[in-house]
């Protein structure tokens, strides 16, 4: 793993900080891990104490440290609405037994563990992330079960961390809770070899991107039938997919228009980075998250956006400042994109601006720091 940290961040204590919640480090599949991974190692560098757990199913061999971080492998029942559950479980039990300053959970899913951690007078935060019980994938008891357990993390954990002030306000709202907001992260990223574009037949500013699961809440079965409604010219490449049979996904790969590409998942990032960085505009889709990590990338790569009209992608993109915006309807987002394909003298503004969004409020090294204030106040709290 190839890591810049640049930064020798100051903090006032060195501290013991277990991270719970993901798949591990430096397993790298979603948004969890990738914040574990630029996270951890400038916590180290910082001269702190990182203990990461990590599912043991997932890794073929279980280094004690790697890259200066304490890794602890654990079990898990493998099936899908239980692994992160119960390895989230036997990782609070193993925790609560250990000298740890601090225990950070990722997920508002693991609010229910507050309770042993109350118990053993543990210090704790969580990053209670998006709006979980909205999206369509939980219905029924799986929406309520959220519910509960993000109520749940607002009484039982120390510190509630949101990730962007809108979801701090609605966590306010719907709970009576105070949170600290702490954004998600990203890194500038430049093109450096554009020919790679080319297994997908793509050339530089000829297509539309989006990147995400092809999941509801994303929104790519509208996107698509927007795009294929206008007149565009350009390609419109789709980067993801869902890793099990879904009649969702299926139908948006049935979509017959010679414009649309399918790349699948890409986990080359090299390859991700220059389809972002390539790419005529990124559309954005994604409705119930905070501080969106796709959205992060876009602007880091200096790629002009349109995106979903939302709070939290009007938060980050200022408003309009730094970005376009399309209702949630098939004609609003045909209309846009018409009227972006003649603007592209104009968009070369925001290929110049977009990544210094980036760098006033959003590199990794500025969300460290602001974790080890966190930390730091937290243990001076003891």
């Amino acid at each position: 793993m190839r890591l810049l940290i640049t930064l020798k961040i100051s903090n006032d204590k060195t501290m013991k900080i277990a991270i719970i919640g993901t798949r591990g480090y430096p397993y790298v599949y979603s948004g969890y891990e990738t914040f574990v991974s630029e996270l951890a190692p400038r916590l180290t560098n910082a001269g702190h104490q990182i203990y990461v757990y990590c599912h043991k199913s997932l890794f073929k061999s279980y280094p004690k440290v790697v890259n200066g971080i304490n890794l602890v492998y654990l079990p898990a029942i493998e099936r899908k609405s239980l692994s992160q559950f119960t390895h989230s479980f036997l990782s609070t039990i193993h925790a609560i037994f250990k000298n740890y300053d601090i225990l950070l959970y990722v997920n508002s899913a693991n609010g229910p563990f507050g309770f042993l951690t109350k118990l053993f007078k543990r210090k704790t935060a969580i990053n209670v992330d998006g709006l979980e019980w909205l999206r369509p994938k939980w219905k029924g008891l799986g929406s309520k079960y959220y519910y509960w357990a993000s109520k749940l993390s607002t009484r039982l954990f120390d510190m509630v961390i949101s990730d962007s002030t809108e979801m701090a306000k609605i966590y306010k709202k719907e709970f009576n809770a105070d949170s600290v907001t702490i954004a998600y992260g990203a890194n500038i990223g430049y093109s450096e070899n554009g020919n790679m574009i080319k297994q997908f037949n793509l050339k530089k500013n000829e297509y539309y991107l989006i990147v995400g699961r092809l999941i509801p809440d994303n929104n790519a079965d509208l996107i698509v039938k927007g795009f294929c409604a206008s007149n565009s010219n350009k390609k419109l490449v789709i980067v993801g997919d869902v890793p099990y049979n879904d009649s969702y996904a299926e139908n948006i790969r049935k979509v017959n228009d010679e414009r649309i590409v399918f790349t699948g998942y890409v986990r080359d990032s090299e390859l991700l980075k220059e389809l972002y960085c390539n790419a005529y505009v990124y559309i954005h889709g994604h409705e119930f998250g905070g501080t969106n990590p796709t959205l992060l990338k876009a602007l880091a790569c200096g790629t002009p956006i349109l995106a979903l009209n939302t709070v939290f992608s009007k938060e980050i993109l200022v408003n309009g400042e730094y970005g376009f915006f399309f209702e949630k309807n098939k004609s609003s987002l045909t209309t846009r994109i018409e009227e972006i394909d003649s603007q592209n003298g104009f968009l070369d503004c925001f290929r110049t601006k977009n990544r210094k969004r980036i760098l006033e409020k959003y590199t990794w090294d500025i969300i460290t720091e602001q974790y080890i204030t966190l930390f730091n106040k937290m243990y001076k709290n003891n």
